[in-house]
């Protein structure tokens, strides 16, 4: 991680709470995503993971810690806009 600039933690050292949230977009991406196919390059890796966070995890998955809505539309509703 170091010969790429990657800081491995945020917070402080052994805080259990560092790295709950990527670590459950992780496991839900994994089952929602990536297990229900196979790759066969990394293009189409590439691509699938961008059209799963950009077309449907921002836009249409519902996240209970922003009060069930998807991120698109709590950031729409957080600026004063309606959400689409």
């Amino acid at each position: 991680m170091r010969e790429n600039g990657i800081i491995s933690s945020m917070s402080r050292p052994g805080c259990p709470y560092d790295n709950t949230c990527a670590e459950s977009f992780f496991v839900t991406i994994k089952k929602e995503c990536i297990y229900r196919r196979r790759y066969v390059t990394m293009e189409e890796v590439r691509r699938d993971m961008f059209s799963y966070v950009e077309l449907f995890y921002n836009r249409k998955h519902m996240h209970s810690v922003l009060g069930y809505l998807s991120p698109f539309a709590y950031r729409r509703k957080n600026q004063g806009g309606e959400a689409a």
